[in-house]
């Protein structure tokens, strides 16, 4: 299964014992998300460090792993589907919406903003979940 992850989801991979960790990692998925999130990881360095209660040194291995797992696409690659991606309301949403559209996946996301949106389906981590242990009974 593939899907485009938001960037809310990439940053639980930083918690410990966070279930999202072991589904990066499941080789049945395969993920795909904006360079942008890169960015907004690291924007968010202080409180996905304090969050996770993780070192610098810590944050910087674990966001190593990450972007081995993830594979990350410019913006050069999707930008001819912005335009339509472009009636989300947040626009921080935009990049993961028209990937979705370039690549024609799912998005995995737990923001309730973008469930609303109809451009692209999106499946929040409970969702994926219930997918995961279907895929284990």
């Amino acid at each position: 299964m593939k899907f485009v992850v938001d960037t809310n989801i990439l940053m639980t991979f930083f918690w410990e014992y966070s279930f999202t960790r072991k589904i990066f990692f499941d080789k049945k998925f395969e993920f795909f998300s904006p360079e942008y999130s890169i960015w907004e990881i690291n924007s968010h360095k202080l409180e996905i460090m304090k969050k996770a209660k993780i070192s610098p040194d810590k944050f910087k291995e674990l966001k190593k792993e990450l972007i081995a797992r993830i594979k990350f696409i410019p913006l050069e690659e999707y930008k001819n589907f912005l335009i339509k991606a472009a009636p989300i309301l947040d626009k921080d949403d935009v990049d993961f919406v028209a990937l979705g559209l370039k690549l024609k996946l799912p998005l995995w996301s737990n923001d309730r903003d973008l469930k609303q949106q109809s451009i692209v389906p999106v499946l929040t981590t409970k969702e994926l979940v219930g997918f995961f242990y279907l895929e284990y009974d």
